[in-house]
């Protein structure tokens, strides 16, 4: 299941471990999850759901979902997609609601909690987070950025597609280049920690509590917090939606282009727009079979440039279609999909069975809120930014002084508007601590034009009046 070759990305053997799953041994590549390892050895059933004993595989590959919950070394309930596997490790499938184990040594307090000051908490690695705190720190505070994943990166680090727009908003470069280049800036920058595997549990009056995975509990005391979450992706209805082998289509991307490992060997794709058509092509670059992709709305979501890269390969785009089932045992085996008229009803006549093991969702994405709602910051439902975003200001401010957000956390948008959301967070923070100069301001007001030329034009319509709801 490893891609062996690629044309853009290269995945170095490097060393590796061997923890066992079931009792039987699997290898793994240092730096890889558990269950990216599993997926390679063919392991894609992780656990069995409480009630119903209905099998549980993978979905979302970044930690913001349960379908991966296993036991790890007796610890129940551990996320497997963004726990490193370890040498000697015992990983188990979960079945059911499991309990804690009653032969675990009790933690100490001074054993298990940690505390800190910083000027500036960013929570996030993704686009908006990496530009947030090096603009931050590069206004002179001091920063501390987490992440519950075990790289810091987010989304950048597995888009392979080159980026639009202008030379000042990467375009011509690769979202794995930009990516790269922003993480390699934070861990040279004398002003800056970086924590991975680390949780944000709750943001309190004067308190951030994080969690680093299977360690310990850290309390930290910013002057500042921006929170840049991003987002989690969304499911849509039909039978067998939960079984092994339908995956978000950014959990797919998580397989493929950060751990090398092939999600499957033929995918239908559900979803046109940007996202769907962008990773269709990026399964085309694995090696991997996409059989069609499907499309509830009369046409196309995505740019014209993407959806012409896939028609070169023959692959059919079948709009006003919707999927009815997906079929298989303890596993995707067929997905059928049939035409829907304009009011929604299936046409008669008009089944298609596709034989896939793979169903990728590229079917929306929904803002990460909850931990600003924890916060306090006044939150609205906007359906053209995603779902449930906080209400701020032009600088990002919360109605929580002493919150910023930044990215998808504050609506659905593309990588240039998250580092510009978060450059413009970053710098304010510096200044009102007393950190940043002229350079903050003006790097503020640029940002800010960038952003309004961005949004420009008719395809930005909805989301500029989105804006307008959330911007106090």
């Amino acid at each position: 299941m490893r891609i062996e070759d690629h044309p853009i990305l290269s995945f170095p053997k490097g060393k590796t471990i061997t923890f066992t799953y079931q009792g039987k041994k699997i290898t793994a590549k240092k730096g890889e999850t558990i269950a990216a390892a599993l997926h390679n050895e063919g392991v894609i059933e992780l656990s069995r759901s409480g009630d119903k004993n209905r099998p549980r595989g993978l979905f979302c590959a970044i930690g913001k979902c349960s379908s991966c919950l296993m036991t790890v070394d007796g610890i129940p309930n551990v996320r497997t997609c963004i726990t490193l596997a370890q040498e000697g490790m015992k990983v188990e499938k979960q079945t059911g609601f499991p309990e804690l184990p009653t032969d675990s040594k009790p933690l100490k307090a001074k054993d298990s909690l940690d505390t800190k000051e910083t000027d500036v908490l960013v929570v996030g690695g993704g686009p908006a987070g990496l530009k947030a705190a090096l603009t931050a720190a590069n206004g002179g505070a001091e920063v501390t950025i987490v992440d519950e994943n075990p790289f810091l990166g987010g989304q950048l680090i597995k888009q392979t597609h080159k980026f639009f727009g202008s030379s000042e908003q990467e375009a011509g470069n690769r979202g794995v280049a930009i990516g790269e280049s922003l993480v390699d800036e934070i861990q040279k920058h004398p002003n800056i920690e970086s924590m991975t595997s680390t949780s944000a549990v709750g943001i309190y009056q004067d308190t951030v509590g994080l969690y680093k995975n299977r360690e310990k509990f850290i309390k930290v005391k910013p002057k500042k917090t921006i929170v840049a979450t991003g987002a989690t992706e969304d499911m849509i209805q039909f039978p067998n939606n939960d079984m092994p082998g339908v995956y978000g289509a950014g959990g797919v991307q998580t397989l493929m282009n950060v751990y090398g490992v092939k999600p499957g060997n033929k995918v239908l794709m559900v979803g046109a727009g940007n996202v769907g058509l962008i990773v269709t092509y990026q399964l085309l670059q694995a090696g991997v079979d996409v059989e069609a992709i499907v499309e509830i709305a009369p046409k196309i979501g995505g740019y014209f440039v993407h959806a012409a890269k896939v028609r070169r390969f023959e692959i059919p785009i079948l709009t006003q279609h919707k999927v009815l089932s997906v079929e298989g045992e303890d596993g995707v085996k067929r997905a059928v999909v049939a035409r829907i008229d304009k009011d929604g009803k299936t046409l008669a006549d008009t089944k298609k069975t596709f034989d896939v093991d793979i169903v990728a969702l590229a079917v929306g994405l929904s803002p990460s809120y909850k931990l600003l709602h924890h916060a306090g910051c006044e939150l609205k439902l906007q359906p053209q930014l995603g779902g449930y975003v906080p209400k701020r200001d032009d600088l990002m401010r919360t109605t929580r002084d002493d919150i910023y957000v930044a990215g998808d956390a504050s609506g659905i948008e593309e990588a240039t508007s998250a580092m510009l959301e978060g450059a413009i967070a970053g710098a304010d923070a510096a200044l009102q601590i007393g950190k940043g100069k002229e350079a903050e301001g003006k790097l503020i007001s640029d940002s800010q034009n960038r952003l309004k030329n961005l949004r420009a034009g008719p395809f930005y319509k909805p989301l500029r009046e989105g804006l307008k709801e959330v911007t106090v």
